[in-house]
């Protein structure tokens, strides 16, 4: 079997694979600290790039809803804090990974919304907006069709990827208000993701028209945090998870199977995440409360599982504890009947060294067989 069709039979209810497949996400610090550490080469993803199934093939346009350049607000040799055209100020480290601290939030009522911001948002696809995501003039739909050639040429599993509405209330609302307006304001959060769901559609057609048809899409949603859900289960099926049905459904009639991207504990949202129609999930992440095996006793059938390696036991750097805790996950995900693609419970940190990683996929080829 190629990547590809391993891949397409991992994701297929019923599918049938010779295999656990192989995908990985890392931080980018790793690039630096790992070529000095013997890597050969200056990017995991280039130089791991003939192990790993599945391939990145770029997707994110931009969802701010007034399309305009950053603000930068502040910049020290640390950190610089940016207003986006959504009206956010977050600071981001300038040196290293990390999610981007939340400063200041313009977006505060329904009425700011409807008046500044609404009336933005292209109500059809835009291809300026298309080339104006995260790598913005720098040619990112020559860079996303350069990708998806490679990927096709490897035979690897090619994707799109992207956040969608629940990332974009956050980026865009801030905490405070989006979880207030749960509670005191449905409506105006029903039509924002109203609004964006739309505009997804048109977006992903647009995309796939101008680059090319990828072989899935992947959806970035932190649902959860190491407590649980950051809503309720009743709120997020109420108000959330008709949208991923929605989005789920128009790239399902593509042939696109769908992988769902949270971090947290989202062991409760998992039915929802089920019936919404999410053909995979990632990354199960341990340290946040995630059972993998648990999942894959009950959901092996309806959902294939992506991830799930604690990453604490790689950073570890413990050999015999690194070989131990990778075959248990992987022959117990197989002994349970998982359609499964061996990943970490989130990404390679700068802790795990480079002989490790090589050293857990060593182990993860012994036991790798269906």
């Amino acid at each position: 079997m190629t990547s590809r069709e391993l891949i397409n039979a991992l994701l297929t209810k019923g599918g049938s694979a010779e295999r656990v497949g192989l995908f990985e996400h890392f931080w980018g610090e790793l690039s630096a600290l790992w070529a000095e550490q013997g890597a050969p080469g200056s990017n995991p993803y280039v130089y791991l790039y003939p192990d790993l199934d599945m391939a990145h093939c770029g997707g994110w346009f931009n969802v701010e809803a007034i399309e305009a350049p950053y603000e930068v607000i502040e910049e020290t040799e640390e950190w610089v804090t940016k207003r986006d055209g959504s009206g956010a100020a977050l600071r981001w480290w300038k040196s290293h990974s990390g999610t981007p601290e939340h400063i200041d939030f313009r977006m505060t009522s329904r009425a700011v919304w409807e008046r500044d911001y609404r009336p933005h948002i292209p109500t059809g696809a835009s291809l300026s907006r298309l080339e104006g995501g995260r790598w913005k003039g720098n040619g990112k739909l020559e860079n996303d069709r350069l990708a998806l050639a490679a990927a096709r040429q490897a035979d690897k599993w090619a994707f799109f990827g992207h956040v969608f509405i629940w990332e974009i209330l956050r980026g865009s609302l801030g905490d405070l208000t989006l979880f207030e307006s749960l509670v005191l304001d449905p409506g105006w959060i029903k039509d924002f993701n109203r609004v964006y769901a739309d505009y997804y559609k048109a977006q992903f057609k647009r995309l796939m028209d101008t680059v090319g048809m990828p072989d899935g899409i992947w959806i970035y949603e932190d649902l959860g945090y190491k407590n649980g859900l950051f809503a309720s289960p009743r709120v997020l099926k109420e108000l959330i998870f008709p949208f991923f049905a929605e989005l789920v459904d128009y790239l399902h009639s593509f042939g696109l199977p769908v992988v769902l991207h949270s971090c947290g504990n989202i062991t409760r949202a998992l039915p929802m995440i089920v019936d919404a129609g999410f053909d995979a999930l990632q990354p199960m992440e341990v340290k946040a409360g995630c059972d993998p095996l648990a999942f894959a006793e009950q959901y092996h059938d309806r959902l294939a599982l992506i991830g799930g390696l604690d990453v604490r036991f790689l950073e570890t750097n413990d050999r015999a504890v690194i070989e131990r805790e990778v075959a248990r996950l992987i022959d117990g995900m197989k002994a349970r009947g998982a359609r499964y693609v061996f990943h970490s419970d989130h990404s390679i940190t700068p802790l795990v060294c480079y002989d490790s990683y090589r050293y857990a996929l060593d182990v993860y080829r012994q036991h790798m067989r269906y």
